[in-house]
């Protein structure tokens, strides 16, 4: 596994561990998490740990024509109890994604110095969030890096239930509208395959991302 320095450089994805790391150190700063989306690969660690980077073998992706929404989650949508608005509260999503408890969860992988790195991204353009309110309080909603043809998912919240999956089904809608290829829910777990996810192999993770390769979806 690669050791990082102050050269902005990451070693080709095909070289990471089994279980997903490629590199250790380096910095968040925003040169290098640009660097790093556009690479196939993203940051995931504790407070107080080493900065660590993944890019898994396999990659949990959504493919936008695969979205699955259960009758019960239909019905609440055709209730209207949610608002939804698009990149109109970063900081504040970014904010419950990072205090929000969470189940066998010590701690936060969103730092505080990754927190203050993404408030950049965000002015910068490529960080956006999506927000879920409920009678003008936010309930729920989730943030990632928009590289204009993947979207790449990064943390999620509810305050009560469903909200986050009403902030997904929203975002994948939305960009199934404006052509993008896939959201990028980088590793597997129950929720996200109940959504639709599934995962995809790296090197055509990587051919996506590279636009070597390009979903067709039918209106």
């Amino acid at each position: 596994m690669y050791k990082l320095n102050n050269e902005l450089y990451f070693p080709p994805v095909e070289t990471a561990h089994s279980s997903g790391i490629l590199a250790f150190g380096g910095d968040l700063s925003v040169e290098r998490l640009i660097l790093a989306y556009k690479s196939g690969v993203f940051p995931w660690f504790e407070d107080g740990e080493e900065i660590t980077w993944f890019s898994p073998e396999w990659r949990m992706v959504l493919f936008l024509n695969q979205l699955r929404i259960t009758k019960s989650t239909r019905n609440i949508l055709n209730r209207n109890n949610f608002k939804v608005t698009f990149n109109q509260a970063f900081k504040e999503v970014i904010t419950n994604c990072q205090q929000i408890k969470r189940k066998d969860q010590l701690g936060t992988w969103i730092t505080d110095e990754m927190l203050a790195s993404y408030l950049k991204l965000h002015e910068m353009g490529y960080a956006k969030s999506i927000e879920v309110w409920q009678e003008n309080e936010l309930v729920g909603g989730l943030y990632g890096i928009d590289l204009g043809h993947v979207f790449c998912g990064e943390s999620m919240f509810s305050k009560v239930s469903n909200a986050s999956k009403i902030a997904f089904i929203h975002l994948a809608e939305k960009l199934k509208k404006e052509n993008y290829q896939v959201i990028d829910a980088q590793v597997y777990n129950e929720y996200l395959e109940s959504l639709g996810c599934e995962e995809i192999p790296r090197d055509l993770f990587m051919q996506i991302l590279k636009k070597e390769v390009f979903v067709q979806y039918e209106d």
